[in-house]
């Protein structure tokens, strides 16, 4: 198992550069990586398959990174949050990003879930409308709702409560949600 952290050196930059693009702060990504670190230190014996120590060490490394923002999001100051109308509404944070993020995807994929969740049409009115059968239409559907999804997770980091209600939503990529 010593072979597994020698290579330590090759991954620190990587994951440096990997931890950067996710939380934009110098300092927090040393901060991050040095947890990391420990953490391969303290689990390294949980490591089954050493072929597959990259990917084992980056996943330590995202789940690290989504528990900063989840303490992040446990230390909200009250008093910055204003009484009035101007509440926080992190369910609107998503669907902003969504309708932003629908624009992207390959036009039959977009009017595919247009037509089906923002116009309500069932898939057999929508096969008509396009002319298109339906496993057609419900392979379009379910492409577009991958697709979204990915691109979802690539701009935002999401937590929800029991109930659904998005409680954090954390831009990966700074202006999604403005």
């Amino acid at each position: 198992m010593e072979s597994v952290v020698a290579p330590w050196s090759f991954f620190e930059n990587e994951l440096k550069g990997f931890v950067f693009k996710r939380v934009k702060d110098k300092s927090l990504t040393e901060d991050i990586v040095h947890d990391v670190f420990i953490k391969v230190q303290d689990k390294i014996g949980q490591l089954q398959e050493p072929e597959k120590a990259a990917g084992w060490i980056y996943q330590i490394t995202r789940n690290t990174i989504i528990d900063h923002f989840r303490k992040q999001s446990k230390h909200i100051d009250v008093s910055e949050i204003n009484g009035h109308d101007d509440t926080l509404n992190f369910n609107e944070c998503v669907e902003n990003a969504l309708r932003k993020l629908l624009l992207t995807l390959p036009l039959k994929y977009r009017e595919a879930l247009q037509m089906a969740e923002l116009e309500d049409l069932s898939q057999i009115e929508m096969a008509k409308r396009l002319g298109v059968s339906y496993s057609g239409v419900k392979s379009r559907v379910q492409r577009a709702r991958q697709m979204l999804k990915e691109k979802l997770h690539e701009a935002l980091i999401i937590k929800t409560d029991p109930y659904g209600n998005v409680v954090v939503c954390v831009d990966r990529d700074p202006g999604c949600c403005k």
